[in-house]
């Protein structure tokens, strides 16, 4: 019996800054593949739709479903949390009865049978513990990129090109995974903590050093530097060290600068010389404030986390820890405060102005058709609601 897919993101919430209400949280990152991708794998079943808040209907990235407000479910389906990243393949489910999935005792989705319908949590369902990662917010991404990539990066390994002619190889050549990329000599690979994927039409320029685990996504361009332990969208321009960290897609670090532990937005920009600190001199817990809101994120590494279509200017430093909203343009100020607002303007700061509607239209206009892809009037609609919603 094939079950219907339907996907819940938790309501708006400051851990899960800069993305809450910018994008579905199902198509965030987490390990090699977004976590609408880890859901259909796990259920062998596309996603019908998301339910997200109104005013990110029309949302519009190539597989993602209509995005809709929450409403009623009819089986035979299941309702997966956002919040939650999958491992393997789902067990068998009862065919005639309600079942709440778990994980680690933590409720992480739902089956309806068929003629059942759900509304909201069923408390008579008997529990089904499965496999994943639970995650609490946007800075969890990151342990979950440990925890989920190096099993990622050996399961799309399969049958790929040769070593690169004049590129040097350190550990197993079976743990390098080259499809259809363009690949400059004097590129070292080293695998010997992971494999090392390079998906269809990724560009890697002389002079990088690329260490396992390590995904890059279709079309990206690895144009130089150290990149290690990461996972990296399509179409991102990606230049200098990289740690640890996470790039959605179509995002650009053209330039040098240290990037660990971070979570990088579609259409971010970050410009020459921006440098984020993942770790504290006094090597504790990094706490985020979001908006006056303090959040434990009890990790001792993290980076920054920078919306879709934010920007910073050349020479930014970000300490440890740092939120910058969707749509920010970070300027004027060498180190920006911790928390930078959505659509900032400037300096980040208490009192910074607020980026104009149009044009922060105008600016995703120009700048996305660089990728490829056109700033429809569906998705001109999304964003500039967003931006009204960001005002709230």
């Amino acid at each position: 019996m094939s079950l219907a897919l339907h996907l819940l993101d938790p309501d708006p919430a400051p851990a899960w800054a800069p993305f809450h209400g910018v994008r579905p949280l199902c198509e965030l990152r987490a390990g090699a593949h977004l976590v609408r991708e880890r859901w259909e794998t796990f259920l062998g079943a596309e996603a019908r739709e998301i339910f997200a808040p109104a005013h990110l209907a029309g949302f519009a990235e190539p597989g993602t479903p209509p995005v809709t407000a929450r409403h009623a479910v009819t089986g035979p389906a299941v309702v997966g949390s956002s919040t939650f990243a999958p491992r393997g393949l789902a067990p068998a489910f009862p065919a005639d009865a309600a079942a709440r999935l778990t994980c680690q005792g933590i409720t992480v989705g739902w089956v309806i049978p068929q003629g059942a319908t759900w509304e909201g949590p069923m408390r008579e369902a008997r529990a089904i513990e499965v496999a994943g990662v639970v995650m609490h917010g946007v800075f969890d991404l990151i342990p979950a990129l440990e925890k989920l990539l190096p099993d990622d990066v050996r399961a799309l390994l399969g049958k790929g090109d040769a070593v690169p002619a004049g590129c040097t190889l350190i550990g197993d050549p079976a743990w390098l995974g080259v499809r259809e990329a363009a690949v400059e000599p004097g590129v070292v690979f080293d695998v010997r903590q992971g494999p090392v994927v390079l998906e269809s039409g990724v560009e890697v320029r002389a002079g990088a050093r690329l260490e396992g685990p390590l995904f890059v996504g279709a079309n990206s361009r690895i144009l130089g530097g150290e990149i290690r332990g990461a996972s990296i969208g399509p179409r991102c321009n990606v230049r200098g060290e990289v740690s640890a960290s996470v790039f959605l897609g179509f995002a650009n670090k053209g330039h040098d600068g240290f990037v660990g532990h971070s979570v990088i937005g579609r259409w971010a920009n970050l410009g020459a010389g921006t440098i984020t600190s993942d770790l504290k001199n006094t090597y504790g817990p990094v706490r985020l404030d979001v908006g006056g809101r303090q959040i434990e994120t009890g990790l001792q590494f993290l980076g920054s986390l920078v919306g879709d279509h934010a920007k910073t200017a050349i020479g930014t430093l970000l300490g440890t820890g740092t939120v910058i909203g969707a749509g920010a343009n970070v300027f004027d100020a060498v180190r920006p405060p911790k928390y930078v607002a959505p659509f900032a303007w400037g300096g980040g700061g208490a009192g910074s102005a607020r980026m104009a509607k149009d044009g922060f239209l105008k600016t995703a206009a120009r700048v996305m058709p660089r990728r490829d892809v056109e700033l429809t009037d569906d998705m001109r609609a999304v964003l500039g609601r967003v931006y009204d919603w960001s005002t709230k």
